[in-house]
């Protein structure tokens, strides 16, 4: 296996990310899209982890399988709000011992209620500070925004905290967006702070209107251009025609980030291989 941190200083990346099923059919396909997507020699895939801990145990599970059975590193999301330090040490144990090496650090969304998660951490610069201190020397990533984070006071604090947090990673990954220039004006606020940790950019390949408008609203995002809505409400339920947007879409995005230099691609692939792979194709990115 390897590194992320290590992958980056090496060159550029291209990787993907899922999310675990709720169902065993789910999980099926989940495993067929992975193998799917192994021929594009990826550099590292990962497994996101549910709100408040929800999916810690099939996302070990998924993490551990993965990266056992494929020659790419596979990356583990882990959250700590709502957790305490031994849940969090134990967890660490269980990756370490089955030769997990990259961990995407967050803090996680508190309840939606509003009351007290519980847990010891607060800040996901905690979380990193307790698996700096394992013994396994992990390599750590945290998120970041580009259009700030929605619980960010104001736009100066948020680049502030967003550097520091950074600093005490090996590198950061984005939540999507949908105008490359977000995601660039980020990296030279960041530059101007001198922060110079690699953050890679990420790509939201969606599958339908209702899932954009949805996603955007919780992530206080904004909305793909109009015109490439308006394409969307017009295919309907067609799938095909669905995927021929998203794929069009995306590629623009990429083709502007790389034209800029980004350390890399992070691809939401929403557990779907066919928009990721016509993506790739038209990067010539395999």
């Amino acid at each position: 296996m390897a590194k992320i941190g290590d992958l980056l200083a090496q060159g550029r990346t291209l990787s993907y990310e899922f999310f675990p099923p709720k169902t065993p059919v789910g999980v099926e396909n989940l495993h067929q899209t992975v193998a799917e997507l192994a021929p594009t020699d990826p550099s590292f895939m990962s497994v996101t982890y549910g709100a408040g801990g929800s999916t810690r145990d099939l996302t070990a599970e998924l993490v551990i399988g993965m990266n056992a059975d494929h020659d790419f590193p596979v990356m583990a999301h882990m959250t700590c709000v709502g957790h305490t330090q031994d849940d969090v040490k134990q967890l660490l144990d269980q990756y370490a011992e089955a030769g997990v090496e990259n961990i995407l650090a967050l803090a996680g969304d508190p309840p939606a209620d509003g009351s007290d998660p519980g847990g010891d951490f607060q800040h996901a610069c905690e979380l990193i500070e307790l698996i700096r201190s394992h013994g396994a020397d992990f390599s750590i990533g945290v998120a970041a925004q580009p259009e700030l984070h929605p619980r960010s006071a104001d736009a100066e604090s948020d680049r502030r905290y967003l550097a520091e947090k950074l600093e005490a990673a090996d590198f950061g990954i984005t939540n999507f967006f949908f105008d490359p220039n977000d995601h660039l004006l980020m990296v030279e606020e960041l530059h101007d702070l001198g922060c110079e940790t690699p953050v890679l950019p990420g790509v939201m390949l969606f599958r339908n209107v209702g899932g954009v408008v949805r996603m955007s609203g919780m992530n206080g995002s904004k909305l793909p251009p109009t015109d490439v809505m308006e394409r969307l409400e017009a295919a309907g339920d067609d799938e095909a025609a669905i995927v021929d947007i998203v794929v069009d879409f995306s590629t623009i995005i990429c083709e502007r980030l790389l034209a800029a230099g980004v350390p890399g691609i992070h691809l939401f692939t929403l557990n779907r291989s066919d928009a990721a792979l016509r993506v790739i194709e038209e990067l010539d990115l395999a």
